[in-house]
Parts: structure tokens; C-alpha cells; sequence
């Protein structure tokens, strides 16, 4: 039990980096994922059928176009009601080094192979946390119009006893080209624009 304290009290030390949206495009926060983008409802700031030509904005994305991470089309999956499968990672070094034979209290414990194993297997099964991706729907003014978002595991603690979950410390950043109108009425211009996305991209144990 002390030997998994430790280790649990370790993870405290990982910070979380968090981004959230501006009235134009996300910026640094203390939240990911990004939460949902406020827009104006007026269907005159959205881009016309001429203005959403894939030829045209894959040139103006270019080489940021990433299919693995953002689609053009409505994805199958997004409104699936099965659960996102949880990624089997292997298991990290350190925790293939812990030493289940002794105490705080300087006592030894003795621990057969296989039962070590199995309980190793079990505390990373119970403390890992991945990251699950699911695609959201960003609207008609961002292009690609579909990202896939990665989020924490959080339906239960990742810590044991129980307090501490699973929270984001690393995230990737992804550019999209997003719908952009200045002035009104007569004087109004809208064009593409590029703008970065930030995605959650690792989860650690946390306080």
C-alpha cells in the first residue's frame, strides 16, 4: 500500500496545459478541451457555396491538412452511441521497477512473480489514463469542418484511495481556416483565415 502511495503522490507534481476560445479562434486557458465557440446566429456571416470551394481551401490549408485529425465530411462515427474504445498502451518502465517488498515502515514483504505481475497490471489498468478522441462538429465557419477532439478518461478516479483524476498535460496543435466578416452591411468583407486549434494529446493521474 505505502509503495503505491508514492507513486500516486508522484504524479502530483504534472502540471495540465489548457486552451479555450476568444470570440475568434482559441487561446490560452486553463481548459481543454476547447469548449464550444459562441457565434453570431446571423446566417449573412456564414460563407456561401462559392466560398467552400475544396479545391481552393486545401490550397489555402496546404501542407496543414491533416486527414487523421480533421474531415470534410460528416465522419461515421460522430454520432455513434457505442463508447470510444480505450487505447492499450504499454506499460511504462518506472512502474516495471516499483518494489512491492518493501514498507515505509521498513518491513519486507514477500511477493511471488506472478502475483507481482498481475498486480502491476492492474494498478496501470486502474491509474493510466487515456486520451479519447471523438470528432465534434465546429460549424460552417471553420473548414475542415470536423476535428477529432481528444478528452480524459473521467468517469472514475485514476488514483487509489480515490481523489485524484485523470487530467491533460501535453496537446498538439492543429490549423484550420476559419470564416471571418469585418464592417456591415455594404462595407462587410469576409475571408479565410488560418487559425490554430489546440488538442489534448496526453492525460497523467493527477491532483
Amino acid at each position: 500500500m505505502g509503495s503505491i502511495t508514492l507513486l500516486l503522490l508522484l504524479l502530483c507534481a504534472h502540471g495540465a496545459a489548457a486552451q479555450h476560445y476568444l470570440r475568434l479562434r482559441p487561446s490560452p486557458s486553463e481548459h481543454l478541451p476547447v469548449p464550444g465557440l459562441i457565434e453570431d446566429p446571423d446566417p449573412e456571416n456564414d460563407p456561401r457555396e462559392q466560398d467552400l470551394s475544396e479545391k481552393a481551401l486545401r490550397k489555402k490549408l496546404g501542407s496543414h491538412f491533416d486527414p487523421g485529425f480533421m474531415s470534410i465530411h460528416l465522419p461515421a462515427q460522430l454520432n455513434a452511441s457505442a463508447p470510444p474504445e480505450l487505447p492499450r498502451l504499454p506499460m511504462p518502465a518506472d512502474l516495471k521497477k516499483l518494489n512491492l517488498t518493501e514498507t515505509p515502515y521498513g518491513r519486507r514483504v514477500k511477493v511471488g512473480k506472478k502475483a507481482r505481475r498481475k498486480f502491476l497490471q492492474w494498478l496501470w489498468m486502474y491509474t493510466h489514463c487515456p486520451v479519447l478522441y471523438t470528432w465534434k462538429d465546429l460549424g460552417v465557419r471553420f473548414w475542415p469542418r470536423y476535428i477529432k477532439e481528444g478528452n480524459c478518461f473521467s468517469e472514475r478516479s485514476c488514483s487509489f484511495p480515490e481523489g485524484m483524476s485523470c487530467k491533460p498535460v501535453k496537446s498538439v496543435t492543429k490549423t484550420f481556416m476559419r470564416w471571418y466578416c469585418q464592417g456591415f452591411l455594404r462595407q462587410k468583407y469576409c475571408t479565410w483565415i488560418p487559425v490554430q486549434y489546440p488538442i489534448i494529446s496526453e492525460c497523467k493521474c493527477s491532483c
